[in-house]
């Protein structure tokens, strides 16, 4: 898989959430949840992949062209983001908590 970017865009990322495009194909090593955002009409299919990166969690916007990926945007992910890919994580290794079941 390769990536690429514009690079004014890379740059005017950093300058707003402090964090770089170069170096995001860890994240996509790692376990990640992918949806597709259709909030607009963007003309392409745009997708957002949270995942962890540099021990914190971050929302990746891209586009994919054949095998690669085009990075749009990244940013630290909110606490409701955080929160359901945790869950989705946990659900996929099969260690999430259940509830106990009350003791007759």
């Amino acid at each position: 898989m390769r990536f690429e970017w514009d690079e004014a865009k890379r740059r005017a990322n950093l300058r707003k959430h402090a964090i770089d495009f170069a170096g995001v194909d860890a994240l996509f090593d790692g376990l990640t949840l992918t949806v597709a955002d259709d909030r607009l009409d963007y003309g392409e299919a745009r997708f957002l992949t949270v995942g962890l990166l540099e021990g914190r969690t971050a929302v990746v916007a891209h586009t994919e062209r054949g095998d690669t990926i085009r990075i749009l945007s990244v940013r630290k992910a909110t606490k409701h983001e955080e929160a359901h890919f945790l869950t989705q994580v946990a659900d996929q290794l099969g260690t999430r908590r259940r509830p106990r079941r009350p003791r007759h």
